[in-house]
């Protein structure tokens, strides 16, 4: 799975980074971008996290790609140091297709959201006739 990675800090950037692709995701990795709808496109990212300093930068992230409707239904994993305010944020906005990993975190819980978030739903068989 292709994982677009914003975040903020180059050190924990390039340790998640590491650590995702050790876990099977490939990996493009950047700082803050308020071009990040762009950059998912580019890089044909199929997941996004974001792990911002100061949520409302995340937040505004997050806008900016659900502000784009081919992108409405990406899978999207928000790492933040206020897990109540982005919570009540995420909240507000009816956030789809979203999870919230409070910090501290490790890449086992990045991984594990970007792949609950991304499983596909189970589907019913049909009755035996």
């Amino acid at each position: 799975m292709k994982v677009l990675l914003v975040d903020d800090t180059p050190e924990i950037a390039e340790l998640l980074t590491f650590a995702l692709r050790d876990r099977g995701f490939d990996v493009a990795a950047t700082g803050y971008t308020d071009a990040v709808d762009d950059l998912v496109v580019a890089e044909r990212a199929e997941a996004l996290v974001l792990d911002c300093t100061i949520f409302q930068m995340s937040e505004s992230l997050f806008d900016v790609v659900r502000g784009r409707r081919e992108l409405a239904d990406l899978p999207i994993v928000i790492v933040s140091d206020t897990p109540d305010v982005a919570d009540a944020s995420l909240r507000k906005r009816r956030a789809e297709r979203v999870l919230l990993i409070p910090k501290p975190f490790t890449a086992a819980h990045i991984a594990r959201a970007l792949e609950q978030l991304t499983a596909a739903p189970a589907v019913e068989a049909e009755p035996s006739t």
